[in-house]
Formats: structure tokens, sequence, C-alpha cells
């Protein structure tokens, strides 16, 4: 099939790319964060191509913008592409540009944003406005939403989309969102693009220690920070069971098939290491983990607090949400209670659909030397609260990348950055599945 994206969508998607960039929409939490001026951005360049963008609000200035893209079969199930308008923090002193410059410099896009995920931003963009120069219209309901507030408990952003304004996505039962379709390079010469299919669960904890406040010369069987101590010690320590899940077995599977070895799943640990650097594709969701992040105790150095407080990151496999709490209560012990902070869904997506089907088609007509699989993503995404809405969710932003570049250290990362020849890829496979899907 020849190619149908035009010139102008591969001029766009850069010049999009770098002008989001360009406009700061820190998350640093708590709500302090302002999209609006990039929703403002990405709503009128949508408005300008014919497309009528809502822009809504659960707090000042955290905007999002919702349209809809006719289909031209009405009887198709709507497909949602999903992008988020906030991102971390980024200290400019550490980075070899300013983070906001958006510079564009020996082929290369730079700056807070470039891969998460201010470059798929762009290319939904560029696309979209392709198709009205050229005419075209989907075979489904495309429903596009730019949202607010990924970067922290989605409060604002795509929780609020899901939770106020449903009827914005009538109709919807698949949605494509970050993280996928990248190419992974193996060290040996083969190209792998994993498609995401799943997400595991997010469980962010706070343990409160409670003990005798007193005084730090004194004996003290009931101290606080000790107690702490001791139950986040043997989280850190403590060796999650195994957990194939669907997705991941079919990643292994198809890894496996990639270099030539047999599929015994019954030695997870031998496959991985036949698998070589594209184990690390996989490897982080086998298993639940928790991972203590933060410590909070006492005001006075001969002062023993009567409290202590820590966090922990967790995470747990689609079906293992059960044995999480039940190991964190055996952790923590009887002298440390543990609550969710923040909690999501862990997600599974069916690797055997047509709309994955769609995606693998896509890349492997644009980069036919790859090898297309399944995988689950380690972290959570948007599509977390879309599901509430019985939207099934695959990260699909693909990017065309050269050996050495480490994409995931992009995310959060300093000096990120994205080629612009991996964004006029991404303009060519998006456009390619977006038509057929």
């Amino acid at each position: 099939m020849a190619e149908q994206a035009d010139a102008s969508a591969l001029d766009e998607v850069v010049a999009f790319t770098s002008d989001l960039i360009r406009i700061d929409t820190t998350n640093r939490g708590g709500g302090d964060c302002r999209e609006r001026p990039a929703a403002e951005y990405a709503a009128a360049r949508l408005a300008d191509a014919g497309i009528e963008p809502v822009l809504l609000e659960r707090a000042r200035g955290r905007t999002n913008v919702v349209a809809r893209i006719e289909g031209t079969d009405p009887s198709a199930d709507a497909l949602l592409l999903h992008g988020h308008l906030d991102v971390v923090p980024a200290a400019a002193a550490d980075w070899s540009v300013h983070p906001f410059s958006g510079e564009i410099r020996d082929g290369v896009v730079w700056g807070r944003g470039a891969v998460d995920m201010k470059n798929m931003d762009a290319m939904i963009l560029a696309v979209v406005r392709g198709w009205a120069r050229q005419g075209v219209r989907p075979r489904r309901d495309i429903v596009i939403a730019f949202t607010a507030d990924e970067e922290a408990s989605a409060e604002d952003g795509s929780g609020f989309l899901a939770d106020e304004h449903p009827e914005l996505f009538e109709g919807c039962t698949e949605g494509v969102s970050e993280s996928g379709a990248f190419t992974f390079h193996d060290g040996g010469g083969r190209q792998i693009y994993p498609i995401a299919a799943g997400e595991r669960g997010t469980a962010w904890l706070k343990l409160t220690a409670r003990g005798r406040a007193g005084h730090g010369s004194k004996v003290n069987r009931d101290n606080a920070v000790t107690h702490l101590a001791g139950a986040i010690a043997r989280i850190g320590a403590h060796e999650w069971p195994l957990r194939l899940t669907p997705t991941v077995r079919a990643a292994l599977t198809e890894l496996a098939a990639v270099y030539g070895v047999e599929t015994d799943l019954t030695d997870v640990d031998t496959l991985l290491d036949k698998l070589g650097p594209a184990a690390a594709l996989v490897e982080p969701t086998l298993r639940n983990s928790a991972n203590p992040t933060m410590l909070d105790a006492g005001y006075k150095i001969n002062v023993i607090p009567g409290e202590a407080v820590a966090h922990v990151d967790g995470r747990y496999m689609p079906g293992g949400e059960e044995e999480f709490r039940s190991t964190l209560d055996r952790l923590t012990g009887p002298d440390v209670d543990w609550e969710f902070h923040h909690r999501e869904v862990a997600l599974q997506s069916p690797v055997d659909s047509a709309t994955f089907a769609g995606m693998r088609a896509a890349v492997e007509e644009f980069a036919p030397e790859g090898h297309v699989v399944p995988f689950c993503m380690s972290g959570g995404t948007d599509a977390k609260q879309f599901s509430r809405l019985g939207i099934t969710g695959y990260g699909f932003t693909p990017l065309k990348l050269p050996d050495g570049y480490d994409y995931a250290a992009m995310f959060h990362g300093v000096d990120e950055r994205v080629p612009v020849e991996a964004l006029h890829f991404g303009v060519r496979v998006l456009d390619r599945f977006l038509r057929t899907a």
C-alpha cells in the first residue's frame, strides 16, 4: 500500500511537538499545574481542520479537550485516541538545552514532553489535519481526548472525563495511547516493536507506625521509627512470586519465536537468559512489586517520635491485587498500618483482536525488518480511568528509533528528546492504522 500521509503532516508533527514543549505544563502534583494554554493550542488546530473541540475543566486551568470525527460506518464501534498534555518537572540546570525550549537541533526535537507525551499529541493533530486536507473519513468514529493531570492522580483529567462526561465517549470500545510500537534494539541487529496490551495496577501506599513518644536517651521498646524501619526492610527485601498473565505469556512466546528458542514457561528464568537484552521488555511485569520511596519521622535528634510515615510505590499484575494486599498485611506486621494513597486497576487487553492486528500490520508495513510483539506496561496510563467506561486500552505511539537511543530513559529523564525521523514514522504508521481500524 502506498504512503498516504501528506508532506504537510510530516512538517506539522515536528512543529507541533516543538510548540507544545514550549508551553510549560509542568505537573508538580497537588493541583499545581495549568494545562489550559496547551489545551487551547490543540483545540485551535482541531478547529482549523473543521473538527469541533469541547474544552472541559474540573478545576480552573486544568483543561481537557475532546472531539469526535464521524466515521463512514455508523454501525462500527468508536475508537478513542488519547494523549495527556501535562509533563513532569524538569530542572533546567541539569539539561543540555532548556527543557521548555522545544529546540530542534541536528534532526532532534529536545524538551520535556518530547516522548512523554507531547509527541503523540502532535501526531494525532498532524494526522487528523491531514485527513481534513485530503477529505478522508475513517471507517469508525474516532474520539480524540487531550487530557490534564495524567502525571499525578488524573482526577482533573481522564478520571473527571470518565466520571462526569461519559456521553462524549459513547460507542467507544477500544482506546489507543502512549508507550508502544517503539523500536527496541536488542544489540544483535534485531529490531523489536512492542505494542502494549496491558498495564500493572497502581498501588501507591502510605504506611504509618505509631509508638510511645519519649526521650532519646531512654529505653523504648515501642519506637515508631523502629517499627516502620522493620516493615520497610521486609518490603524492600521481599521476593514476589512469578505471576504470568495472558499478555506476558504471549510476549514470551512471540519473543521466543523471534530468537528461535523453545518456549518453556515452566522455567522462565532460563528463557529470559536466552532472550538476552529483549528480556527487559517482560521482566518488570512478571511479578507484583513494592518499592519504598519516601520516609518521614521525627523532628529532633533526642526525641523519639510517636509516629513515623513512609510511602511505597506498589504495582500489581492483572489478577494480583488480592495477593498484593495479603502480602502487605504480612510484611507490615501488627505495628504498622497501611492504606492506599492512590489506587488504580490493572488492565489486560486481547492480543488476538482485530485492532491489535491492525496496529501490527501498520508497523510491519513501514518497518518490515522489525518484529512486532505484545507486552504489558510496568506502569500506568490514562487507559485505567477510561476503562471505567468499558474501553479496552492499548499502548501505541509508533516511533522508529536509532540504535543507541535509550527510549526508557527519556521518560521523566534529563535531556528528553525525539528524532524528527521518528516523528515522521509515527505519523505514517498512525495514519495507516487509523484509516483502516
